[in-house]
């Protein structure tokens, strides 16, 4: 810490009206240096090191590194393990083309023969992609005896829409997985892969994959209660124009995922029930007080006590 400019014998040895007057104003920078240090602490603090919960921080941003470290040359560092995609067998590519030299490079002789280990190329690109249309004649034939028409039926498992369940998948990946738009969907569909697709077509279908679905959803969604220890949490999102939160349930083997328009207790006991008798990983909502066995998330508790007792390490330290 530096020294003050002015020392207690300095200010003693003032006439005593310039003395008060100067203790006033260094106290009064003092309670504003006071409050500054006080605004730049809540501004650093983050779910790294404080109690906030981690959705109060952009998924993207860095944590401020405690030490400068060496600045490194952008690429691969000197002693890396080099990375480079092997060539597959011979017999395995699409085609197989020889390029012989007909003659030498320097005299101009003809060259004729086999080299016994050529210098393998290969070149990997994309198929031609083109949709498989499948057409299905429904013939409609009269009766000759009583003149009643009959149409012909649809093998068995053939989709009654113009999708098959492939397409159907492939929006719904696209869709769940990748977060992809509407439009960005259709976009994909018709330029990339030559299917005609309108971003109605694909609420259309994304609606057909959510009904195959919802059994084995709810199937997993009703074994909750039986499980003997579960981590819950909930992050803020929105569906269409109202302020809703995804909630997370994680069980030993599988997730559930639930969609509601409230943080309230009542998702709880619609999902978990009065049956619930487990643990519950979580953090100090007070919707976890009075469900199962709750345990307070240990990341939570490792902030709480960096805060109290700065010597122990951040846990994004190495």
């Amino acid at each position: 810490m530096s020294q003050p400019p002015v020392t207690p014998e300095q200010i003693a040895a003032l006439p005593p009206d310039f003395r008060a007057l100067l203790q006033a104003v260094i106290e009064h920078y003092e309670k504003r240096i006071a409050a500054l240090e006080a605004e730049v602490a809540a501004l650093k603090k983050s779910p790294r090191n404080s109690s906030l919960p981690p959705s109060t921080e952009h998924p993207h941003a860095k944590p401020i590194p405690d030490k400068v470290g060496l600045k490194k040359k952008p690429g691969g560092q000197p002693g890396h393990a080099k990375h480079e995609r092997p060539l597959i067998p011979t017999e395995q590519c699409a085609k197989t083309i020889p390029c012989r030299p007909t003659a030498c490079r320097r005299c101009g002789t003809t060259l004729a023969g086999d080299d016994p280990q050529p210098w393998r190329h290969q070149v990997w690109e994309l198929p031609e992609i083109k949709p498989i249309v499948t057409e299905y004649q429904r013939h409609r034939l009269t009766c000759p005896c009583c003149g009643e028409t009959t149409c012909g039926q649809l093998p068995p498992g053939v989709p009654t829409s113009q999708a098959g369940p492939r397409l159907i998948a492939l929006v719904a990946l696209l869709r769940g997985c990748f977060k992809q738009s509407k439009r960005r969907v259709a976009l994909f569909l018709g330029e990339v892969l030559n299917q005609p697709c309108s971003p109605g077509w694909v609420v259309k279908l994304q609606n057909q994959a959510t009904t195959a679905l919802r059994p084995a959803y709810e199937e997993l969604a009703q074994r909750l209660p039986t499980e003997d220890k579960l981590g819950i949490d909930e992050s803020p999102t929105k569906q269409a124009r109202l302020k809703s939160w995804l909630w997370t349930f994680v069980a030993n083997k599988y997730t559930v995922f639930a969609l509601r328009t409230t943080r309230a207790a009542t998702v709880l006991q619609e999902l978990l029930t009065d049956a619930f008798d487990g643990v519950v990983n979580c953090d100090r909502a007070k919707m976890y007080w009075h469900v199962g066995r709750p345990q307070w998330c240990w990341a939570h508790l490792k902030r709480d006590f960096q805060v109290t007792c700065p010597l122990i390490p951040s846990p994004d330290a190495e």
